[in-house]
């Protein structure tokens, strides 16, 4: 059999695997978290419990990966001795790749968006309104073009395509964030959402849904559970250091939210003050998809000379966050397929993606059936249930011993640091009993 493929620096796999973790939960989901719960204090909670709760099931993830050196499905066979733990690795690949599914149609929205200001910008008003209008064509052959940019990315393997691509969106993604914050900031109503975005509302820091809201953000946003950080996990090399190469990941997973937040919510507010309607009839902030494809739109609309530019950056930069996520999430498939089947990668990357495509076609023509339901069914309720079983896998059924000889391989003084001291600890009691309360809280809502 070939050598497998591997990342080629720290400094790639850092960019890949922060690009999976940074996706649109990120940049459109994070900032109405905060504008709607306290400010600052959602984002003082939230970082608290990134390190606390998402950083220690991160890390059992990237160290199943990397101990394996296999795709996710074979995986958890080889840490626990059992057969049967294979269901694991296939639920969260099912996962994953309906997951993909509905991230397509969506990618594709953003690439219509953004080509919708573009055809604007030069004149092409037919065009333009044909890009932003929600018909079936339209999502069709945009969710067949955002899915073939992700496939031809995957398809040049981890270093040559996952790597440095990675190494040039997640850096372009920084820049455009940059530019648009300062350019928002400057703008007349921007005071009002920077004063909601770094003022903290104490009072509210141990208010039960803003706990339990940011646990969820913290959980989610870096794409825990579903394999893609266990896949990039075992293309890293067995000398790095996991512990500092982990909270590198978790770092910029959080240094982009906070960015994101830097950009968002005082956007908001310059719609606001533009005459843009940012609350709803209940009195709630307008979130998710209404912020996106609404709200900010119509604040882009009174732009004009090179303030047209900015939608056009917003869109970009929304598309990078996408394909980062994207392309992590094929690879667990694809390298299932390619080391257990013995195939081809460009074959693999082809037939999964047709596979993935055809359950996005299937959710389009059955849009307000299936989209909402995919979306909560694979998010809602299966993630957070994958991450509970990873943290019972490492945490009770992986030798101690070995888990702490992989460990070593990097760090050869992990034994004495407060880090093996507290992680094993946390992984087998804090953080399963924290992700169950966060499971039922998902039924209850």
């Amino acid at each position: 059999m070939a050598a497998r493929d591997e990342f080629s620096s720290k400094f790639g796999f850092v960019m890949a695997a922060a690009g999976s973790a940074v996706g649109l939960g990120n940049i459109w989901g994070f900032p109405t978290q905060v504008a709607s719960n306290g400010g600052a204090a959602f984002v003082i909670v939230y970082l608290a419990l990134t390190f606390v709760l998402a950083y220690p099931v991160l890390m059992a993830e990237l160290l199943v990966g990397r101990y394996a050196q296999s795709n996710s499905i074979d995986a958890y066979p080889k840490v626990t001795g059992y057969k049967k733990s294979v269901f694991l690795g296939v639920w969260g690949t099912l996962t994953v790749s309906a997951i993909l599914a509905f991230y397509s149609i969506v990618g594709g929205w953003l690439m219509a968006w953004m080509l919708h200001y573009c055809a604007k910008l030069i004149g092409l008003i037919g065009v333009a309104e044909w890009l932003i209008e929600f018909s079936l064509e339209r999502n069709i052959i945009f969710a067949i073009v955002f899915s073939s940019v992700t496939l031809l990315i995957v398809k040049q393997g981890v270093a040559s395509g996952i790597e440095r691509w990675s190494v040039r969106l997640m850096p372009s993604l920084l820049a455009l964030m940059a530019i648009l914050i300062v350019y928002v900031g400057l703008q007349p109503g921007a005071a009002e959402g920077w004063s909601v975005f770094i003022v903290p509302d104490f009072g509210r820091v141990f208010d039960a849904d803003l706990v339990i809201g940011a646990m969820g953000q913290a959980f989610f946003s870096l794409s825990l559970g579903v394999g893609t950080m266990l896949i990039y996990g075992s293309y890293l090399s067995k000398r790095e250091n996991m512990v500092s190469i982990g909270a590198m990941v978790a770092l910029v997973d959080v240094g982009v939210a906070i960015l994101a937040g830097a950009l968002i919510i005082p956007a908001m507010y310059v719609a606001q003050a533009s005459g843009v309607p940012i609350f709803d009839d209940a009195g709630n902030l307008i979130s998710g998809d209404g912020l996106v494809f609404s709200v900010l739109p119509a604040l882009f609309d009174s732009m004009h000379g090179l303030a047209a530019l900015v939608p056009i950056g917003f869109f970009t930069l929304l598309i990078v966050a996408a394909l980062t996520s994207s392309i992590s999430m094929l690879e667990v498939p694809v390298s299932y397929i390619t080391e257990r089947k013995n195939g081809d990668r460009a074959r693999a990357c082809y037939l999964v993606a047709g596979v993935i495509l055809f359950t996005s076609l299937i959710i389009l023509l059955n849009f307000d059936a299936l989209f909402g339901f995919v979306v909560s069914m694979s998010t809602e309720y299966s993630q957070p249930a994958l991450g509970f079983f990873i943290c019972v896998v490492v945490g009770w059924f992986w030798n101690r011993n070995k888990l702490l000889d992989e460990i070593r391989l990097g760090n050869p003084e992990i034994a004495t640091t407060l880090f093996w001291k507290v992680w094993p600890v946390y992984l087998q009691f804090v953080c399963p009993l924290i992700i169950l309360l966060l499971f039922y809280r998902s039924f209850q809502a």
